[in-house]
């Protein structure tokens, strides 16, 4: 099976930089962004199999970009995992609307988060 791709999206240097060095030692291939818009402009390039977000960032936060990704035939079915320090069950409810795959809340332990990857892309 090839390399799965994971894009990597947060405006925290030290997450961004945490969430990678884990999933490089897993073996995927991680590219990252630092907003909402910066991911959206380079999916089309790297073509990822599955994004974390976090959901709030300058630019444009995690939702819009979700909304975004969802709502285009060409990255619809990419997995998103919604990453975000608000675990109010509305802002859940809200993920599940939009419909990623998958809500873990800050912190985060690194563990779970590779599992909930590598599940959600062993169903792909």
């Amino acid at each position: 099976m090839p390399t799965a791709r994971v894009l990597v999206v947060d405006d925290d240097d030290v997450i961004r930089q945490l969430i990678t060095v884990n999933l490089e030692l897993e073996g995927f291939e991680v590219f990252t962004a630092v907003d909402g818009q910066d991911a959206l402009d380079q999916v089309p390039a790297v073509r990822p199999h599955l994004i974390t977000l976090d959901v709030m960032m300058p630019r444009m936060d995690g939702w819009q970009a979700a909304e975004m990704l969802r709502g285009n035939p060409d990255t619809a079915s990419i997995k998103l995992v919604l990453l975000s320090a608000r675990a109010q069950e509305n802002d859940i409810r809200r993920g599940v609307q939009i419909g990623v795959d998958a809500y873990l809340t800050k912190p985060f332990d690194p563990d779970e988060l590779i599992d909930t990857i590598n599940q959600l892309l062993a169903g792909a």
